[in-house]
């Protein structure tokens, strides 16, 4: 036992005397995978709702399905129904926000070069770059003065450019504003005489990104309406049969079950699929 334990003591000293030889392989720190929390968290800024919490919406689906299960299930005493509008309900607040979220965008949208071009006159003017997007609080557009003030808040509070402008892109929680803030960064940290050109090309680029995106979603607006009302067009069928009890025992059943399971199934693969087809793709924010 003795020579046992001698010869267990040799062996890991020996390894690790030959582990230390070699290097270990340093695995570079890449930025954090967004998670459904931070990507609620974007919309609910993207949205305007600034006392809201991804907390707040989840409780708030929560509350809305077990009120609807309760209530439809009393009236109907049909559990698969009551349960296909509590899943309705539950979603009913993520889908405001994000509804919220897509119009505010589609709005800023055509603010940002105003923005811009804001920017690029207080720069003639003289003004250092904190002071112009100071200024935006009083001068910019109506939308988006709170961020500014609250920008302008932070740095008189701390006098640190570079913090003030990442706490100003989370209360923003926009690609265009990404671009812009990392544009602004850049030209505090090189300096120079471009700055004024750089503004000017951004603001005409900015501009006409918003006119071609708003003719592409004129188009193509009527595909995402159509594929609401197919999708809505069944459950309300189904909500109006509700209220008859007796018309949807039925759905008691292993096979209403079923029918309510495929129908919700391919309810919500049709929307996806002629959303996918007919909405342009959001910008996503890669310089978060």
């Amino acid at each position: 036992m003795t020579a046992f334990g001698v010869g267990l003591v040799l062996g890991l000293g020996l390894f690790c005397i030959w582990w230390a030889f070699w290097e270990r392989e340093e695995v570079p720190e890449g930025p954090r995978p967004l998670g459904p929390m931070d990507r609620l968290s974007d919309e609910i800024a993207q949205a305007g709702y600034t006392a809201l919490t991804p907390g707040n919406i989840v409780t708030a689906s929560a509350v809305a399905g077990l009120g609807v299960l309760t209530v439809v299930f009393g009236a109907t005493r049909t559990l698969p129904v009551a349960l296909c509008f509590a899943a309705m309900a539950a979603y009913a607040p993520l889908a405001v926000v994000r509804m919220r979220a897509r119009s505010r965008r589609a709005s800023l949208r055509d603010l940002w070069p105003d923005v811009v071009d804001n920017i690029a006159s207080a720069v003639r003017a003289g003004m250092a770059l904190p002071e112009s997007l100071i200024q935006l609080s009083v001068r910019g557009p109506e939308e988006l003065r709170p961020a500014f003030a609250a920008f302008a808040q932070d740095y008189r509070t701390s006098g640190r450019f570079q913090e003030s402008l990442d706490l100003l892109k989370v209360r923003l929680a926009d690609p265009v504003a990404d671009r812009i803030v990392e544009s602004l960064r850049i030209a505090r940290e090189v300096g120079g005489s471009d700055l004024g050109r750089l503004l000017r090309t951004l603001s005409a680029f900015l501009r006409e990104d918003a006119r071609t995106r708003a003719e592409m979603e004129t188009r193509q607006g009527w595909t995402v309406n159509a594929a609401r009302l197919a999708v809505a067009a069944p459950w309300l069928v189904l909500a109006m049969m509700s209220t008859r009890a007796e018309s949807i025992r039925a759905y008691n059943s292993p096979g209403g079950v079923l029918v309510l399971g495929i129908g919700a199934g391919v309810s919500i693969l049709a929307y996806r699929i002629m959303v996918r087809i007919g909405r342009l793709p959001e910008e996503e924010r890669v310089l978060r």
